[in-house]
């Protein structure tokens, strides 16, 4: 199956010109100002601090999305990228009332172990996975770039996952992943359905915060909707992202580094004053 597998070439919004990692010790800001910021994700979710919002049920939240046709999967080295071709969009909820905000990609964020992997935490427990739907408003912008860390430029809808049983809409992305083991790999897949990464449309409940990218150049101004019910995927399909590779084939490792990619989640940040959202009692 080496078929439609090639080397990345495009530019990748994530400011990948200048090298940085998830180890420890790893100082972002020194790099992307932007990382310094008051207003950084992900953060903790207290559901008790959460301020119930009843206008955000006013317009429901209206994800519109549709079948995308000759998808690109990536592996960056950071993460796992399913970049998408066809016009989904999503408006209502917190958004601003008439505006669009297109879907552009779906990110992954893993742990090497069950017990961590998301990035945003809820009452301080970790999910062995987070996946990103990073939108751009496409009435006021034309690219994501240009929307980047601006006001109401980006929404980011981020859901949990958990382990059980086999999540069939991923199934297209994880029988994939064996081809783009190493980083720079990638592979055109013929169909992709973004609305099975949705939750059932009765468990819609969701928190919502202003943020920030949680990967480098960390721009501010991002509109943050978590669902509050996890999607579920099965352990083979998790170790399927475990088994991949943050390094290209036959680069030298640094000492330390098994060249496994995982754990590529940020810690948390303050919350400083913000307030995080409800729309669901």
């Amino acid at each position: 199956m080496a078929d439609n597998v090639n080397e990345v070439s495009d530019y990748i919004p994530g400011n990948d010109e200048l090298d940085w990692g998830y180890e420890e010790g790893v100082e972002w800001g020194l790099l992307f100002p932007a990382a310094n910021g008051e207003y950084q994700s992900p953060i903790n979710l207290n559901s008790r601090e959460a301020q119930y919002d009843p206008s955000l049920l006013d317009v429901g939240l209206s994800p519109n999305y549709v079948v995308c046709r000759d998808c690109e999967v990536i592996n960056d080295g950071h993460t796992v990228r399913i970049i998408l071709k066809s016009k989904s969009v999503v408006t209502g909820g917190p958004l601003p009332s008439d505006h669009e905000y297109e879907l552009h990609e779906v990110r992954f964020h893993w742990g090497k172990e069950n017990q961590r992997g998301s990035e945003h935490t809820v009452n301080f427990k970790a999910f062995p996975m987070e996946l990103h739907l990073i939108h751009w408003n496409s009435t006021l912008f034309n690219s994501l770039e240009d929307a980047l860390g601006m006001k109401n430029g980006v929404l980011i809808i981020a859901l949990f996952v958990q382990i059980g049983k086999e999540h069939l809409g991923l199934k297209a992305i994880t029988e994939v992943l064996q081809d783009l083991q190493y980083k720079g790999k990638s592979k055109i897949i013929p169909c992709f359905n973004p609305n099975t990464l949705l939750p059932d449309p009765l468990l819609r409940d969701y928190w919502v915060y202003e943020g920030s990218l949680t990967t480098p150049p960390c721009s501010e101004n991002v509109t943050w909707i978590l669902y509050r019910y996890p999607l579920t995927i099965s352990q083979l399909q998790i170790e399927e992202f475990r088994r991949l590779r943050s390094h290209i084939k036959g680069a030298e490792l640094p000492e330390g580094n098994d060249g496994m990619l995982g754990d590529n989640f940020r810690p948390t940040q303050p919350l400083s004053d913000r307030t995080v959202r409800a729309a669901f009692q």
